[in-house]
């Protein structure tokens, strides 16, 4: 499949306006990162429940918000378990009220857990600093965004130049083996690269291995969503940026690479605590 021109200018087009709000708020940190994730996480309630809940997509917007504020806003104030037990106890709240006006509970439910997770994982990395090492948080945070971002890039254009056996035709028929190699490879060689040139207390070795471990689930995330998508029985799961659909397409791979980057910090916090 070759690179089509118009789909790389809309691509980097979409980049060059979103990138650096998003580059300012992680830099920033605090109540702007904040302001980042709640705007996000408004976003894509709307779009889980155009997606899976279109005949009252507003009702359940508003319920799938709720539980992604309340977890999100306990997590930035340093309250990561109540953050936690607020996604269990809002995601069960929500199933209730989709019920109750003849949906499905499991769609909201998952859809404020699904959600949810990564977000809460996410205020959890961008907060965590050190006495010795004051950026740590946010030297954590440009790892899992740089991560996804190579490894989902890369992937698309080694697979649209090699082309090749599909990953997954099933679910998503344009995903090929050399794109998902490349993806890999990307990945792998930024987690490198950033433990070498940056103090977040891992060696390069285990930044590569960190990097390679994001980037399989980035490849993840993105299949999952195309499997979300087909069971819906939509193409994209929104129209927000152009030649990327929603919010949620673009952000799919990094939602599961934030949990296996916050997974390898909570091992080095315990690692650090335990010695």
């Amino acid at each position: 499949m070759a690179v089509k021109a118009r789909d790389i200018g809309l691509r980097a087009a979409s980049a060059v306006v979103l990138a650096p709000a998003a580059v300012l708020a992680i830099w920033a940190g605090g109540y702007w990162f904040l302001a980042l994730m709640l705007l996000a996480c408004a976003l894509l309630a709307v779009e889980w429940a155009m997606m899976s809940a279109a005949g009252a997509w507003r009702l359940m917007t508003g319920a799938v918000a709720f539980g992604l504020f309340a977890a999100v806003i306990s997590a930035h104030v340093g309250q990561l378990s109540l953050a936690l037990v607020m996604l269990v106890f809002c995601a069960a709240a929500a199933g209730l009220f989709a019920r109750s006006r003849g949906q499905e509970a499991l769609d909201a439910a998952y859809g404020v857990l699904y959600l949810g997770w990564p977000a809460v994982l996410l205020i959890w990395l961008r907060g965590g600093v050190s006495e010795f090492t004051p950026h740590v948080g946010l030297y954590w945070t440009a790892f899992a965004f740089c991560i996804a971002w190579a490894s989902d890039i890369m992937a698309y254009f080694v697979g649209s130049i090699f082309g090749g056996p599909k990953l997954w035709p099933r679910f998503s028929p344009n995903k090929t083996w050399s794109g998902f190699i490349g993806g890999l490879t990307a990945g792998t060689l930024a987690g490198a690269l950033f433990a070498a040139f940056l103090n977040m207390g891992i060696s390069p070795a285990w930044g590569a291995l960190l990097g390679l471990a994001a980037a399989i689930a980035t490849m993840a995330g993105d299949l999952w969503e195309s499997a979300l998508k087909r069971r819906y029985g939509v193409k994209d799961a929104g129209n927000l940026i152009p030649g990327h659909g929603g919010l949620l397409d673009r952000v799919d791979g990094l939602m599961f690479a934030v949990v296996v980057v916050a997974a390898g910090r909570l091992i080095l916090v315990m690692l650090e605590r335990g010695a």
